[in-house]
C-alpha cells in the first residue's frame, strides 16, 4: 500500500512498459493442470527471456522441487522457494540465502498450533546449501503427519527432534479441514510470531519467517539487477501470492485463482488450464 498502482484507465488494465523481470507462482499458475509447462506457455517464456527479460519462479515449493519446473522450462530461472525465505539458484544448485523461524519460536509456534487446532500435525522444510543437501533432513513431520498431497517425501521424527533446528517453513496440516477456517483461527494467535498463508485449500496452512513473503524473496533478486516493482509483471492464484501481487507494477490473477488472490491483482487473465500466463507475456513478446 501507498505506492501508486501501475496507471489503470477507467475499466481499463494497469499499462505497464515492457517489463524487465517476470515472477510467477508455479503450482496453478506456470504449470496446467497435469503439471506441465505447454508448448506455447514454454514459447511465451522464452521468448521473453531471449529478449532480456529477467524471469523468476516464486513458490512454495522447496528447492528439491525446483528441477522438473527447470526441465520443463529448458532453462533454469532464479527461484524464490518457500513462499519467500529461500532464493536458490538451480543453474548452480546452490542455496544463496535463507530466512528462517528460530528453534525457540518453532517451540511456541508448535504449542499454538496445537493447542488451537486439536488434531493438527506439524511438519517443518529446512534447507542446507543445496537442493538435496544430504546433511540436512530437508522435510521432517510429527507422527501422524497426514499430507496434503501424494508421494511425500518426508523423514517421521519426534515432536521433539521437529523442533530442534531452525526452518524456513512451518507446516500445520489437518486433513478435512478448510485452510482458509484454520488461517482465520490461528491468526488470532499468531500474529506477531510468523506470517501465515496457504497455496492450497484443503487444510495445510504454511507459517512464514515474519515479513517473509514472495514478494520480499523476488525483491531480494530484483534489486542487484537494479530492478524496481514498477518493473515487474507478477502472476499468481493463491493467498500466497497475494503480497507478490500487490508489490509488483503489474499484478496479474489466474482466470482459476482464489478471490483474494483476484482481489490483490490489476488484472485477470485466462486460467493456468488455458496459457494465462502467455496470454499476458504474448503483449510484449511473440
Amino acid at each position: 500500500g501507498g505506492r501508486t498502482r501501475g496507471a489503470r484507465p477507467p475499466g481499463g488494465r494497469a499499462t505497464l512498459m515492457l517489463p524487465a523481470l517476470i515472477a510467477t507462482d508455479v503450482d496453478g499458475t506456470l504449470l496446467d493442470a497435469d503439471e506441465r509447462v505447454t508448448p506455447r506457455t514454454r514459447q511465451a517464456v522464452r521468448a521473453a527471456v531471449a529478449a532480456g527479460t529477467e524471469f523468476v519462479l516464486a513458490t512454495g515449493r522447496p528447492p528439491r522441487w525446483i528441477a522438473p519446473v527447470v526441465d520443463a522450462l529448458g532453462f533454469a530461472p532464479m527461484a524464490v522457494c518457500a513462499n519467500g525465505a529461500v532464493i536458490y539458484d538451480p543453474s548452480s544448485d546452490r542455496i544463496l540465502s535463507a530466512r528462517t523461524l528460530p528453534v525457540d519460536l518453532l517451540a511456541e509456534l508448535a504449542e499454538i498450533a496445537t493447542r488451537v487446532i486439536p488434531g493438527a500435525g506439524l511438519a517443518v522444510e529446512r534447507v542446507g546449501r543445496s537442493a538435496h543437501d544430504s546433511a540436512t533432513p530437508q522435510f521432517v513431520s510429527s507422527p501422524g503427519y497426514e499430507h496434503a498431497w501424494l508421494n511425500p517425501d518426508n523423514t517421521e521424527v519426534s515432536m521433539s527432534d521437529l523442533l530442534s533446528a531452525p526452518a524456513v517453513k512451518l507446516l500445520i496440516r489437518k486433513a478435512g479441514a478448510r485452510s482458509a477456517d484454520m488461517a482465520e483461527e490461528l491468526v488470532k494467535h499468531i500474529a506477531v510470531q510468523g506470517d501465515i498463508t496457504y497455496s492450497t485449500n484443503n487444510g495445510l496452512i504454511e507459517v512464514n519467517p515474519i515479513g517473509t513473503s514472495k514478494a520480499t524473496g523476488v525483491e531480494e533478486v530484483a534489486r542487484p539487477l537494479e530492478i524496481t516493482a514498477e518493473d515487474v509483471v507478477a502472476f499468481g492464484d493463491m493467498p500466497n501470492d497475494v503480497p507478490m501481487l500487490r508489490w509488483a507494477g503489474l499484478g496479474v490473477a489466474m482466470g482459476n485463482a482464489h478471490p483474494e488472490a483476484i482481489a490483490a491483482a490489476n488484472e485477470v487473465t485466462a486460467p493456468n488450464t488455458d496459457d494465462g500466463l502467455a496470454r499476458v507475456l504474448e503483449r510484449w513478446w511473440l
